[in-house]
């Protein structure tokens, strides 16, 4: 019997041909010595026990909306199949497995009246979002999504089992929180959920041509919003000749102004209008909604698509760092970098969790994240520009990142995260959960 007939013959779950696996991100080749698709924590901790055996190293995927490099050799479990979330609307938690995405906990959420801090994309793994950091349409009302979390249940690099909670190993609750969970496989969450069952939000596009004024009205406009802008950011589209597009924005450079407001439709339309008379507007699709069309704020893709990605964030955003993003993303340059954004942060993300958190990011005013797309006739130039862009804003660029939002992670990126003291922190927790580092992969913390 082969190595890896004997630990598809230890599984309850399966042992998958590499074929019929994709990520969203297919940017990258997923040769893995083992791709293995856990059905219980059993299996995850047999996966992981057979892979400390024979010396690889394991990384761990639900969605593979954050793959940022090759996957070579070594053991990858993809969490695809721990799925269940149950909702305890009394206490107002979720409990999900590592296989959920955002729209289903939405989803469970919503009858009564309540809602998760869930990233722009209802499509994007809960519990990898989570462990980053994770910010979203609630963020800065709320906090980031790491700041909510219950409970974890975890399996380490030795095999072992961990129920993690401030009640329990709190250097290790500290660290998961924020870490991006490379000290093992988290294979449950249990979060808090919101009261927030409707919000005023959506999206206004602009016309390309006015991106100048646009931006540095949002730049202005942005600074002295309250908290109950719960998020709001302005982005360049270059979006495709796609039929399901409308037609104003199809095949055409635009910008578009993102919104959510909590506290009702008639003060956020208020708060709205001097964005709103900046320019006219192709289309303004801002409105009351139930929080389970959230999506319909950011619109990001559902299907895979292979791209390039970098952020960083920016501890202010004069008109200096706009007119410096606009050279080289704005008007008159036909790029293929179909989005780039900035997005206000801040509020409540700005103050530390009530229980302390490994949360990277805290003192950035905004993010500026940027996308680009990997076809076969742009693929060369792609990650340069969209590299420049980033770089571009450099000279306002916050004292930490967020972990979520850096694009492709290498170890010299994440290590910049914290500051040394933090560092170390997460590094001894590292050492102890997994001390042969079977955990690797762009987010491990070196």
């Amino acid at each position: 019997m082969t190595g890896t007939e004997e630990l598809s013959a230890s599984l309850s779950g399966e042992v998958l041909a590499q074929p019929g696996f994709q990520p969203f991100n297919p940017a990258f080749p997923v040769r893995p010595a083992a791709l293995v698709a856990p059905t219980d924590i059993h299996d995850v901790v047999t996966a992981v026990s057979w892979a400390a055996k024979n010396g690889m190293p394991v990384q761990v995927m639900a969605t593979g909306h954050g793959l940022n490099g090759p996957v070579d050799g070594g053991v990858l479990i993809t969490t695809e199949q721990l799925g269940g979330v149950t909702v305890d609307p009394d206490r107002r938690t979720a409990t999900f497995g590592a296989g959920v995405r955002w729209g289903q906990v939405i989803e469970a959420a919503a009858p009564h009246g309540l809602a998760p801090v869930n990233g722009s994309s209802s499509g994007v793994g809960a519990v990898g979002y989570t462990l980053g950091g994770g910010t979203g349409p609630l963020s800065r009302a709320y906090g980031f999504s790491a700041d909510h979390v219950v409970r974890a249940r975890l399996v380490d690099g030795n095999g072992a089992v961990h129920e993690v909670d401030d009640g329990g190993d709190r250097e290790l609750f500290w660290a998961l929180r924020g870490g991006k969970g490379n000290f093992g496989v988290v294979t449950e969450l249990e979060i808090e959920l919101m009261p927030v069952a409707t919000l005023y939000g959506g999206a206004v596009y602009f016309p390309g041509a006015a991106a100048h004024d646009v931006l540095h009205a949002f730049a202005a406009w942005s600074a002295a919003l309250p908290e109950e802008v719960s998020t709001t950011s302005v982005a360049l589209l270059r979006l495709p000749p796609l039929p399901e597009l409308p037609e104003p924005l199809r095949g055409q450079f635009v910008v578009a102004l993102r919104f959510a407001y909590l506290g009702g439709a008639d003060a956020g339309a208020e708060l709205l209008a001097p964005m709103r008379s900046v320019a006219t507007p192709l289309i303004d699709a801002v409105q009351e909604i139930p929080y389970a069309a959230v999506d319909s704020i950011h619109q990001d893709p559902t299907d895979p698509i292979p791209f390039w990605d970098n952020g960083t964030g920016l501890r202010d955003l004069p008109a200096t760092a706009v007119d410096a993003l606009l050279e080289v993303a704005g008007p008159g340059h036909d790029i293929p970098v179909p989005m780039v954004e900035v997005r206000l942060l801040g509020g409540a993300m700005a103050r530390p969790a009530t229980i302390p958190n490994a949360v990277s990011g805290r003192d950035t005013a905004y993010a500026l994240t940027t996308v680009g797309i990997l076809a076969p006739d742009t693929a060369e130039v792609v990650p340069g520009l969209v590299d420049g862009i980033v770089a571009a804003a450099a000279p306002w660029r916050s004292r930490f990142d967020l972990f979520n939002l850096i694009g492709r992670a290498t170890p010299e990126r994440v290590a910049g995260l914290w500051d040394e003291q933090d560092r170390a922190r997460l590094l001894a927790v590292k050492r102890r959960l997994d001390p042969a580092g079977l955990f690797g992969g762009g987010h491990a913390i070196t």
